[in-house]
């Protein structure tokens, strides 16, 4: 209770020592990702990434750090307009991304070409983080798709799954997984269902029902939390004995996916999905567990009011770690106000980093690297190891299976 209260007479003083100083030099960080649809993704890894600018009183070598959120509402030529508009702010530093891959991947070559800074807490699409046309601008603190297939694949054989049918979305971000798990199964063509946004329940009861006719034994789903919900509920009106395992790629908990699903979840579907293995819920908590969590009740209060919780967790998490490799990158380099100049530096930066960072999920020792063909995993932050499966518990909070059995 002392450490609380000790943490919110810190952020009071923080607060208004930020106000008294009311002519600092702005620098600009856009936050492009769906505020709309997947709300929660986006709220989570605001929520993170604030939490550790806080820590620094949103400031940096005298300039005020401002996150300014984009709505690009799950829509790629939404996500295009972020960016131009981005080439035009004398103060844009750099781009934090959101959930959706598609914008990513389909806008890859002007983001690089146009050496914009773009840092990814969540969005998983493999090609994001690989431009191999010229210099390479994005760098990933998340799950990447070259890795989710093989933990997916490596999951369902340890749940004793024989044949595994595939359900992906039809984007880029599908067929980044179906490449991924293909290769993990050792089948350049496994069996597969794909289905557009918006898929309804009766066409993913339908879907069901032809997998099933084949011999398939799970079903691993890549898509998000809108179409997820409804193949819970497809998958619900089935009996207990006919009903197939759910694998899924974390895009489900992007949303309000349990609330909507949690009725359908408790009728016994067998679900668990992707993430990264840190977890609030792990008990006892580490110290600097405890500090985060401690400064993001007090920061946003409204998210803990009912619950001791949070939705979409691993937004949170990987937006709190993204925000710390940027500060100690920022650390690195003297900021001028010249954008072209101090993007260039804090790309440098990024791939130079000198001391380790204590993260959530880890302490990140150069997370960050030039990339080059020959090293395809330079702008991943993240490796197979820190990857794991989890699950929902009966109030919705997250259950992290750290050993993945």
């Amino acid at each position: 209770m002392a450490k609380y209260c000790l943490v919110v007479l810190w952020l009071c003083f923080s607060a208004y020592a930020l106000a008294e100083d009311k002519n600092l030099p702005t620098l600009h960080i856009y936050h492009d990702s769906d505020y709309s649809t997947h709300k929660a993704s986006a709220i989570a890894i605001k929520m993170g990434f604030l939490t550790a600018l806080s820590e620094v009183n949103k400031q940096s070598q005298g300039f005020e750090l401002k996150l300014l959120s984009m709505d690009h509402r799950g829509n790629s030529n939404r996500s295009f307009l972020h960016f131009k508009r981005f080439l035009k702010d004398p103060s844009g530093l750099f781009v934090l991304g959101g959930l959706h891959s598609p914008p990513y991947i389909k806008h890859r070559e002007f983001i690089n070409k146009n050496q914009i800074p773009l840092l990814v807490p969540w969005a998983a699409g493999g090609p994001i983080t690989r431009y191999d046309q010229g210099e390479n601008w994005v760098y990933r603190l998340s799950v990447d798709d070259t890795k989710a297939g093989p933990k997916l694949v490596e999951f369902a054989s340890k749940r004793a799954c024989k044949k595994p049918h595939l359900l992906l979305e039809r984007t880029p971000w599908g067929k980044s997984n179906y490449k991924s798990i293909g290769e993990a199964l050792n089948n350049a063509q496994p069996d597969v269902t794909w289905f557009d946004w918006g898929m309804k329940a009766n066409s993913a009861k339908i879907h069901i029902r032809e997998m099933i006719s084949k011999g398939s034994d799970c079903l691993l789903f890549v898509g998000n939390s809108i179409e997820g919900k409804q193949l819970v509920s497809a998958m619900a009106d089935y009996p207990n004995d006919q009903r197939l395992p759910i694998i899924s790629h974390w895009g489900i908990t992007g949303g309000d996916f349990f609330s909507k699903a949690k009725v359908d979840l408790a009728s016994g579907i067998d679900l668990h999905f992707i993430q990264s293995c840190f977890s609030f819920q792990h008990r006892p908590m580490s110290p600097t567990a405890k500090d985060v969590w401690q400064r993001a009740k007090v920061l946003f209060p409204n998210e803990f009011a009912e619950r001791d919780f949070l939705f979409a967790p691993t937004g949170f998490i990987h937006g709190y770690d993204l925000a710390k490799v940027s500060l100690a990158a920022l650390a690195q380099i003297k900021i001028t106000g010249d954008m072209h100049k101090d993007r260039q530096a804090f790309k440098q930066s990024l791939e130079n980093l000198k001391t380790p960072i204590s993260g959530l999920i880890k302490t990140y020792q150069q997370p960050f690297s030039k990339w080059s063909s020959s090293n395809p995993d330079a702008h991943e932050a993240l490796g197979l190891n820190d990857l794991c499966m989890a699950y929902f518990q009966s109030n919705g909070s997250t259950k992290v299976l750290v050993n993945n059995s």
